[in-house]
């Protein structure tokens, strides 16, 4: 008895398949327009500025002081944070990748979409099957059967199975927005790879300027306070007037002041730090980081404009929103055109559980429809042209994107070119700061200068000692900045892995400390 109702249904789903199989072969195209990647700026050239870049910046003397190359149409290493030369910055890094809240948030999003997609799929492009079996004992009333009235058992087993033929492309349009936005988040977890690596590179660089500007600021403290000392005494002896002492506590007091602001933001600076890796504030193990620990890349590479918008994540992103902007205009076509259908279903209804799917007791029905719309007001008309509206506004925040990515990378070449000349100039002014600043206080020592002169000496020193280490640490956070702008290399892992599977091997590249 089982095996011939599993035959029945076994032939059911056979001519399930074969149904599925004519709508198939119903197809026809898909409506609306076939989306093309958009095409780099013809007018970018080979240089992202209007006046070409010299082939290596300036040098000074001192730490971040190296001339850096600019190797146009050199690859970027995907792990380009290694060349800063750190390993304690590598395992930094490491460890935010794989604990930092933010990027395990990008990937769950991402997830979902593909899950969103498969159930789309899955929806749209299978047929429905559905299979029914029950049974059931009930009884008649006299009054409405008459002769035949009594108890009975009823039992139903049935299988329907609805299918929407894709004529006109709706589906398939349908499926190839949803795919856009599985691709969309991919490329900002991507983006949010990029963004965290960069924000781990740039904090750890303030964290060493701030370290460098507080320990320097020492410097200078003390050597105020042993100033003082020495015009104390000479005050006690009366050799110079108590304006003198006032003028030498003022400048030691506005000195200490500074302290304390630096202390709060390298206290700042290394929360931050704990945060993007993943960790509370509190917790110990994390490494300091000086300017000294940090090596200037010497070689900039510098991806030609045209390969620019193939590489930039949130250039990508924005294209798949224009992708599932094109695909929302042949949907909202197709829903213009007839809409077919095919229903079938077979079944058995008996009083005795043996007599199913008898010859006497089966029944069956295949039904095919469509339906077009007639009249709606003009709304079927009005989705399309919202879709091709918002197709255009896709396209100018594309346009936007890319604009704004080239503007990026010329404004850091720039400031990389600038900011070697400026480290130079400060590094001479700082030289010739101390020069003078030593001379002074020799002077002074055996009276041939004023008070004065030396106190001036001493603040000109100090203020271009502080502006060198800043100059020294913008170098190399606009270093970091320039990978940031060309896009990582994300292109370039092991394999071509996502985002979402790179930690493993950005931890195997720092254990090899090779660059790609």
């Amino acid at each position: 008895m089982k095996r011939r109702i599993f035959r029945q249904f076994n032939a059911l789903a056979l001519r399930a398949g074969v149904a599925a199989l004519i709508a198939a072969g119903l197809g026809g195209c898909a409506l609306g327009p076939n989306f093309k990647s958009p095409a780099a700026p013809a007018s970018a050239g080979d240089s992202y500025t209007p006046t070409p870049l010299p082939q290596q910046t300036a040098s000074a003397p001192g730490v971040g002081g190296a001339a850096q190359q600019f190797a146009f149409g050199q690859e970027i290493p995907a792990q380009w944070w290694s060349l800063f030369r750190s390993p304690a910055l590598d395992q930094l890094i490491r460890s935010a990748l794989e604990q930092n809240p933010n990027m395990a948030a990008a990937e769950a999003v991402l997830r979902q979409a593909q899950e969103n997609y498969n159930a789309q799929a899955g929806n749209l492009v299978y047929p429905s099957v559905n299979a029914q079996l029950g049974g059931g004992r009930q009884k008649v009333s006299a009054a409405t059967a008459g002769a035949g009235a009594g108890v009975y058992n009823v039992y139903n087993a049935s299988v329907n199975v609805a299918y929407t033929p894709d004529v006109f492309g709706g589906t398939r349009r349908t499926l190839e927005g949803a795919q856009a936005a599985v691709d969309y988040q991919r490329f900002q977890v991507e983006a949010t790879y990029l963004t965290l690596s960069a924000n781990v590179v740039t904090t750890a660089i303030q964290e060493a300027s701030l370290r460098a500007q507080l320990q320097a600021t020492r410097e200078v403290l003390d050597a105020l306070t042993k100033q003082q000392n020495v015009i104390e005494k000479q005050f006690e002896f009366g050799a110079i007037p108590r304006t003198t002492v006032l003028s030498q506590r003022n400048q030691v007091a506005q000195i200490n002041a500074t302290i304390a602001p630096l202390e709060k933001a390298l206290a700042a600076a290394r929360h931050q730090l704990s945060v993007l890796a993943g960790k509370l504030p509190g917790e110990a193990g994390m490494p300091e980081f000086t300017l000294e620990s940090l090596t200037l890349p010497q070689q900039l590479p510098v991806s030609l404009p045209s390969a620019l918008v193939r590489q930039r994540p949130d250039i990508r992103a924005s294209e798949e929103a224009l992708h599932q902007a094109s695909a929302n205009i042949g949907v909202a076509t197709a829903a213009q055109y007839p809409q077919f259908s095919l229903t079938g279903s077979y079944g058995s209804s008996a009083t005795t559980f043996g007599k199913l799917f008898d010859s006497q007791t089966t029944a069956w029905s295949l039904l095919a429809g469509v339906a077009q719309p007639v009249f709606n007001g003009g709304a079927l008309s009005a989705q399309r042209r919202a879709a091709e509206a918002a197709y255009d506004a896709a396209s100018a925040q594309y346009r936007a994107t890319v604009l704004t990515a080239f503007q990026n990378v010329a404004d850091t070449l720039r400031a990389l070119e600038a900011d070697a000349a400026a480290l130079k100039s400060q590094a001479e002014a700082e030289a010739l700061a101390k020069e003078t600043l030593d001379l002074s206080e020799q002077q002074y020592k055996l009276g041939g200068i004023s008070y004065l002169v030396l106190l001036d000496a001493q603040r000109s020193y100090q203020q271009t000692h502080i502006s060198l280490v800043q100059a020294q640490a913008t170098r190399y956070a606009d270093t970091a900045a320039l990978f940031q702008a060309l896009g990582g290399g994300w292109w370039n892992r092991a394999d071509g892995m996502p985002a979402a599977t790179a930690v493993s091997a950005a931890a195997q590249y720092g254990k090899d400390g090779k660059n790609q």
